[in-house]
């Protein structure tokens, strides 16, 4: 950009809650469109009121959005209705959201003002994945709790009250088919980039399942440990032999873009071993092995998987001062059930009485 070119400031705005990649492909495209990327992030109460109690605090949100790459900027408290005022405070050329639709408690779209001014901009939703769904899948917790099947959605139909069980009949948004990963959709959430000579290259392996705000410190307190961090992310099997359960709620493929969003991240190992091995730390050219507070289960043999590293005298142990794990997200879930369940059937009512008017319309 030239000196004299006007930097274009994009706006985005939402609850961010439990961030996940489709939060992260809908800032990724809103930053495309821009320079600089400012995204507002609701309060608690607000989003009570409009929408249901949130999973995470606002605190909580704020951190997550700050966490991923393409975000440059983060205003606390954003209203619920995206106002030109809202838009001219923060020198904002235009609105961008995702082709779904948000409502006030009212049943207002929230963008209408911005609509109405022509500063509002569409980017394609992320199929697959939504808020909503992973709460349904923590209720759900079954081992078949992220395949949605392969049944059509039907618009005649009204949302079930049972959870889980008539999953068919739902709204076009919030409703998901089953996630289906692409290398370029790997390639738009990578930077690319490899590790500069000299580089000291930062290892840490997991499930980082349903990325979360410990996630988060934990690899923001990694990377200061060198310049370059890789992540390892383990296989759903591997995870549910040493998580038991139901785990993990998240699948792979989902979890890989989960991490590549955070801008601490610098690049992904797909199905890495659970084993920390001397071939894996000389590939990558490993200097330190980090590992959380969380405890370490045993290879299936009952060796300690961070053995290499500690007799190496390449393994630390780091505490970045967060004890959230994702047990205490589904525990969080789990105990207030009916809350939850009551929120997504509502949200599910209105966006569908929405989406069959729309199609009424369409035929007329």
């Amino acid at each position: 950009m030239s000196e004299h070119q006007k930097e274009i400031r994009v706006w985005c705005d939402g609850c961010y809650d439990m961030v996940h990649f489709g939060h992260a492909n809908s800032l990724r495209q809103a930053k495309a469109l821009g320079d600089h990327l400012v995204v507002g992030v609701h309060t608690d109460e607000e989003i009570t009121k409009h929408k249901g109690p949130p999973v995470f605090t606002q605190e909580e949100r704020y951190k997550m959005v700050r966490g991923i790459k393409w975000v440059d900027e983060v205003v606390e408290g954003a209203p619920y209705v995206t106002t030109l005022e809202t838009l001219d405070k923060y020198d904002c050329d235009f609105c961008v959201h995702g082709d779904d639709i948000t409502m006030t408690a009212d049943g207002v779209d929230t963008y209408h003002l911005v609509k109405a001014a022509n500063r509002y901009k569409e980017v394609k939703r992320t199929a697959g994945v939504s808020t909503t769904d992973l709460v349904g899948r923590m209720l759900l917790m079954t081992r078949q709790h992220f395949k949605q099947g392969d049944s059509e959605y039907s618009v005649d139909k009204e949302p079930s009250t049972s959870m889980g069980q008539d999953r068919q009949a739902r709204s076009p948004w919030t409703g998901c088919s089953q996630f289906l990963p692409t290398t370029q959709k790997i390639i738009q959430f990578s930077d690319g980039k490899s590790p500069q000579l000299g580089d000291k290259i930062v290892y840490v392996a997991g499930a980082f399942d349903l990325f979360h705000v410990g996630h988060l410190d934990f690899l923001e307190a990694a990377k200061k440990e060198g310049d370059y961090l890789i992540v390892g992310l383990h296989t759903d099997p591997a995870i549910n032999r040493y998580k038991c359960g139901n785990y993990p709620i998240m699948n792979l493929h989902e979890r890989v873009l989960s991490v590549l969003a955070c801008k601490y991240v610098n690049e992904v190992v797909i199905g890495a071993p659970y084993e920390v091995t001397k071939d894996l730390m000389e590939h990558f050219n490993v200097s330190v092995v980090c590992h959380g507070q969380t405890s370490i289960m045993p290879c299936e043999d009952g060796s300690d998987p961070y053995e290499i590293p500690k007799q190496m005298n390449k393994f630390k142990s780091l505490d970045s001062g967060n004890d959230m794990t994702t047990e205490k997200i589904v525990e969080r879930i789990i105990r207030h059930r009916l809350d939850y369940e009551n929120r997504n059937l509502e949200k599910e009512k209105k966006e569908f009485a929405v989406y069959q008017a729309f199609i009424k319309q369409k035929k007329v």
